[in-house]
């Protein structure tokens, strides 16, 4: 792809101080780059500064090979955290799922349809309850059934099959493994999970059980890159749902479903748009 078709984005974060959206602009604006999109936000308790900016590459100075070298000495004067991506260029993606297909649909659907800048390559699952599904798009099926004694060999071979495939990001949609920390740490926050709950609130795996019998008048789902603490990474994208006594175990189920497949498309959009920024146990999202 040439570097007139692409555009560059900046995702940072350092200790605040003067001057840094200047010093930042001036850098794009000074290699003759247009600057499409500017977000920044300060954290005046922990004095953080954090900002997203994209700009047009179609007269800028530098190709996509120089751009990181030619703006580390800036980030370094700065001490800041800093990652620069490229707009146009598609992650690859492997979905991993179990038995229930509503969030699988919702990301196959969507990608149809065009919203979402990435490749499938494969699906992988544990059961193959879905297989017809991934048949259905023309995208390869996986089976790798995990036991105790088999889960370290297994994810050993699905790791093997990501790199085989260039996998950028891995989706858990509704996958009903544990992932091991060894197998989490090959793609820090590039795992993104749906957890059928309003997180903190009833980790696990039977939520909508738990919330049923606590009588609680609101359900939700939580998407969350995946950490080595179950549950407890940071999180991208919440929405909740009132409920109320007339409400039977199924209906918390019917309907915690519906938010499950729409908060797992939001957090999607703005991971695959370099919208997150994680700072720490949380998350910056840029809109």
């Amino acid at each position: 792809m040439s570097d007139k078709k692409l555009t560059a984005v900046l995702l940072l974060t350092c200790d605040d101080q003067k001057g840094l959206v200047s010093t930042i602009s001036n850098f794009i604006s000074e290699h003759n780059g247009n600057i499409l999109d500017l977000n920044e936000h300060v954290d005046r308790d922990e004095k953080l500064f954090t900002i997203r900016v994209s700009w047009d590459m179609k007269d800028f100075a530098f190709t996509r090979e120089e751009l990181r070298s030619k703006f580390r000495p800036i980030a370094e004067s700065i001490g800041a955290n800093w990652l620069i991506n490229f707009k146009e260029q598609k992650r690859r993606v492997a979905i991993f799922v179990s038995k229930y297909d509503h969030v699988l649909l919702e990301i196959l659907w969507r990608h149809k349809m065009g919203e979402y800048p990435i490749e499938i390559p494969l699906i992988i699952s544990n059961h193959e309850h879905l297989r017809e599904l991934a048949d259905h798009y023309g995208i390869p099926f996986h089976i790798f059934p995990v036991t105790p004694e088999t889960k370290a060999e297994q994810e050993k071979r699905e790791l093997e099959l990501l790199e085989e495939h260039d996998i950028d990001t891995v989706v858990l949609a509704r996958y009903m493994q544990i992932l091991s920390p060894d197998f989490v740490s090959k793609f820090p926050y590039r795992i993104i999970n749906i957890h059928h709950s309003f997180l903190p609130a009833f980790i696990g795996g039977n939520p909508y059980k738990q919330a049923y019998e606590r009588g609680v008048k609101l359900i939700g789902a939580t998407s969350h890159y995946v950490t080595a603490d179950l549950d407890e990474g940071p999180i991208i994208a919440q929405d909740v749902t009132k409920i109320s006594h007339k409400d039977s175990l199924k209906d918390l189920v019917r309907k915690g479903r519906d938010l499950e497949r729409l908060v797992t498309a939001r957090a999607l959009q703005v991971h695959f748009e370099r919208r997150v920024l994680v700072v720490g146990k949380k998350t910056i999202i840029f809109e």
